[in-house]
């Protein structure tokens, strides 16, 4: 019978349930356990694709199209766990479910209350992942206990031990033990209090992780045992981790939460002994780096990190892959508009420009590509960064004055990104994007194809706008190679720029293929080339001291 956890979090936001519910998620992979992972989040929307970044971090998207929330990017880089729509429901999708339900007559006449239809609702998305083979399913509850929003996630997840039995599900409760530097001292009454809140609801935790700046002592566990109601052995320091979050996984494993788990739930027939020798690796390779090298991302939401968490991932990833400690400078591309890209982006070893929505920003983003393009260095365009790519290029070299996105400029004389259906003059443009995984294929001889190694591939998209096919002919004749496309080849998929040392951009969403243990080709890639840029301006500089 498949087993269930439930993760919640408690004092105060942002304590990294979705990191902490991956990691537990790892553990028990390592322990050769079968494990799905899923957040349920307490907010209205259907789903995070039209929120703003500054609200919400980045929305994740799916090969199946799906627009998530950004905890399923650390589900997918620490586990196996294969993710689908199921794998993140949001109270309004609940709410709209159930309202559906109604209108179709499915109540009988009943009264549609929260108790017992929409906890019913939330309890059968949650039974969805307990297929056959799977050990244990994961759910994350969103939010903090004590927020009205969460409340019938809540009861939903106290009714399941009832439903399936104790002994069949596990509640997981983050919290937060603050130091008081004017005390001198940890306090713990949060947690307590935290704890008090959950219990009123009617869940006892069975475990506690807390979240510290400071070692937790024998005697403030043993009174968070005691006021909390669980065991010694079952509250778990999780101090927090300065130098990376990959040490979270092993830092827990040392404080014997995988072993406890098992224990618990009854699993220790099936499971193993941990297999964790490529994390320690990772964490080896982390402290030993080979080389060190700067990247910019410039962007629009560069100020707040989580607008990004892909990307800047995905570029660890490779800087693990090489060997190599890489320093990601974070520049607003309005910056660049008011101070210029040379001074901005001197020094930097390679450039990539992300991906993004409206105009603000845009001009900055067309100069940084242009100061890359011009001085040689490495660029990495993404999504909206490949777009601006053409539309630098389509200035500066083919001579296309004007030239934009409609995007931006409806009016622009040179439509060189545009809606598909302005490419075909059809008014009645709808309101589709490109979303989930798309097949392409890949230019004999070119960089992408060199770095995937293969033909075919599959990567994410989420997006509306496209290179405009007109300008294909007028692009390619002043060097600008068309190194992807759709299989059938009316979609530009990847652009590169063969006479430059790595230039090359592309429409999809590579960032949310990447993982610590394999990183994504293109991001090698990219880092591998900004390696050699800071080698070579290495030996250039020491030739010039000797000389």
């Amino acid at each position: 019978m498949t087993k269930f956890i439930f993760v919640t979090g408690g004092v105060v936001s942002s304590l990294g349930k979705g990191l902490t519910s991956a990691s537990i998620g790892m553990l028990l992979e390592g322990r050769g356990l079968t494990v799905r992972m899923q957040k349920l989040d307490p907010y209205i929307n259907v789903d995070p694709g039209t929120m703003s970044p500054y609200q919400h971090g980045e929305v994740y998207v799916l090969d199946d199209g799906s627009e998530t929330d950004l905890d399923l990017g650390h589900y997918e880089r620490f586990t196996h766990s294969p993710l689908t729509r199921d794998s993140n429901y949001t109270t309004g999708q609940i709410y709209l479910s159930v309202i559906e339900k109604e209108r179709r007559g499915e109540f009988l006449g009943k009264t549609v209350q929260v108790i017992p239809h929409i906890t019913d609702e939330i309890k059968s998305c949650i039974h969805k992942l307990a297929e056959p083979g799977v050990d244990v399913v994961i759910t994350e509850i969103g939010g903090t206990v004590g927020d009205i929003e969460s409340l019938p996630f809540l009861e939903a997840i106290r009714q399941f031990s009832l439903d399936i039995g104790k002994e069949n599900c596990l509640y997981i409760h983050l919290t937060l033990v603050p130091y008081l530097k004017a005390a001198g001292e940890l306090k713990t009454k949060p947690t307590q209090h935290s704890v008090g809140q959950l219990r009123q609801i009617g869940i006892q935790p069975d475990i506690l992780i807390c979240r510290t700046e400071r070692s937790i002592s024998r005697e403030d566990r043993e009174k968070m045992a005691l006021f909390c109601n669980v065991p010694k052995d079952a509250v778990i320091e999780e101090k927090d981790k300065d130098f990376s979050i990959y040490e979270v996984p092993l830092s827990l494993v040392d404080h014997g939460l995988d072993s406890l788990i098992v224990r618990k739930l009854g699993l220790g027939l099936k499971a193993g002994l941990p297999e964790l020798d490529n994390w320690r690796q990772i964490l080896h390779t982390l402290r030993n780096p080979k080389h060190e090298i700067s990247i910019a991302v410039v962007g629009k939401y560069a100020e707040h990190k989580d607008a990004y968490k892909s990307i800047y991932e995905a570029i660890d990833h490779a800087g693990l892959h090489h060997a190599a400690q890489v320093r990601v400078g974070r520049i607003q591309s309005e910056e660049i508009e008011r101070e210029g890209a040379a001074r901005l982006l001197s020094g930097y070893d390679g450039i990539l420009v992300p991906g993004g929505f409206g105009e603000r920003g845009i001009e900055g983003k067309i100069e940084a590509i242009q100061f890359a393009r011009e001085k040689g260095i490495p660029f990495f365009g993404i999504c909206l960064g490949m777009q601006c790519a053409a539309i630098e290029f389509a200035r500066h070299v083919v001579g296309l004055n004007g030239a934009h996105s409609t995007e931006f400029s409806k009016d622009t004389p040179h439509p060189v990104i545009c809606l598909l259906d302005e490419q075909r003059n059809i008014t009645d443009k709808g309101g589709t994007m490109r979303l989930g995984a798309q097949p392409a294929t890949l230019a004999d001889g070119s960089r992408a194809r060199e770095a995937y190694g293969k033909e075919r591939i599959s990567e994410r998209h989420r997006h509306r706008y496209e290179f405009n096919n007109m300008y294909r002919q007028q692009f390619a004749a002043h060097g600008f190679a068309f190194t992807g496309t759709s299989p059938d080849g009316k979609l530009i998929e990847i652009i590169e720029l063969p006479d430059h040392p790595w230039f090359l951009a592309v429409q999809f969403h590579p960032e949310f293929k990447s993982k610590p243990t394999a990183a994504h080709p293109l991001f090698a890639g990219f880092v591998g080339a900004a390696i050699e840029r800071h080698s070579q301006r290495g030996e250039r500089l020491a030739e010039a001291t000797t000389s």
